[in-house]
């Protein structure tokens, strides 16, 4: 038996949550889990302003593609850079999340975005968002979201910390009664370690290479701290003097050269994020130690570094690429509960009193 006009709202309409993020978007379903996780990339005709593909098929096109198709990432450092592009990208994802479900209302959407994004940038989303075909539309900061995600006490007086590494942003947040008592959000994550790599290759190898080219060797022999053997791989690209194709090996130094400057950045973040956190949440933080997510999670070391630094033990989350899409469902099957969690909730959900 329906008891509510909100239950009633619920069977008429599917919950979708996505996680806008600059590299990759991942869309929640209700009551399928994660059904969708591709790039955020959309390709365009410029000739017909149409769309051409979306997600991992504009992907492949990136750096591959005729004068008249662009390949285009419409978020940059984690907020909206092309607004029609995005909303094009929202309503093909929304689409294909609802292809065998749709239902009679739009989706009730729940988007994360980087913390501390503005007025304007939020509205941006929520717009988006709506064109795209959403009747409801909650925010909720990606920090708060991965919290949620990997099931952290944030509803009790207890500090929690998380750092969020993603493709175009890093976030940095101490959590505590259903808040955000510190944080920090600095443009030092993926993206910016693939341009440190992308630079570095240029000026010692005299060589250009391509954004994904930088993120393939960074992934696949990128290391933080050496490891018992040194990993090397072969890069191909431009050479700068002759102009012809060329092939050197880098080794997981060069890696940890060029990107030394941007983890020292991250890591001098994370201890001013700390100076300044009250000592009785600080204490907690000790005691249940830093919970490390987001793609940037996976670069080997990382959680060493920051826990030799802080000497706080550092905790990689189980899946820390879904932790903030998963944080979001829950959000979905927990409105009421997570109401105070949300960023400028205008829709559905009863004023705070």
């Amino acid at each position: 038996m329906i008891k509510s006009f909100e239950q009633f709202k619920r069977l008429l309409s599917n919950d979708i949550g996505i996680d806008l993020g600059t590299a990759n978007t991942l869309v929640y379903l209700r009551g399928k889990g994660i059904v969708i996780n591709e790039p955020s990339v959309v390709a365009v005709n410029q000739k017909t302003n149409r769309v051409v593909a979306v997600g991992a098929d504009a992907k492949q096109m990136l750096g591959r593609t005729p004068g008249h198709i662009v390949a285009i990432r419409p978020l940059v450092d984690g907020v909206i850079s092309d607004f029609e592009v995005t909303e094009e990208m929202i309503t093909y994802l929304i689409k294909k999340a609802e292809k065998n479900n749709k239902k009679l209302l739009g989706p009730r959407v729940v988007v994360g975005v980087p913390s501390g994004i503005t007025n304007v940038e939020t509205r941006a989303v929520r717009d988006a968002t709506k064109n795209a075909g959403a009747s409801e539309v909650y925010i909720v900061e990606e920090p708060m979201a991965a919290a949620i995600g990997i099931r952290l006490p944030i509803m009790e007086p207890v500090g929690n910390m998380v750092i969020d590494v993603g493709g175009g942003t890093s976030d940095i947040a101490v959590i505590s009664l259903g808040g955000v008592v510190r944080s920090k959000n600095l443009r030092v994550a993926g993206d910016k370690l693939n341009e440190d790599i992308i630079s570095y290759v240029r000026s010692e190898f005299k060589i250009l290479i391509g954004e994904k080219t930088a993120e393939d060797i960074k992934i696949s022999i990128g290391a933080i701290l050496p490891g018992d053997a040194p990993l090397e791989a072969s890069i191909k690209g431009r050479d700068l003097v002759s102009g012809l194709p060329r092939e050197v090996v880098i080794t997981d130094s060069d890696i940890r050269e060029a990107i030394s400057q941007s983890i020292d950045t991250l890591i001098e973040s994370i201890k001013e994020v700390l100076e300044t956190t009250p000592p009785e949440i600080l204490s907690d933080v000790m005691h249940r130690g830093i919970y490390l997510t987001g793609g940037g999670a996976l670069i080997k070391g990382l959680a060493e570094i920051i826990e030799e630094y802080t000497k706080i033990h550092v905790r990689i989350t189980p899946d820390p690429l879904t932790d903030v899409c998963r944080g979001t469902g829950i959000i979905l099957e927990n409105l009421e509960t997570y109401k105070d969690v949300l960023i400028a909730n205008e829709d559905a959900l009863p004023p705070k009193k």
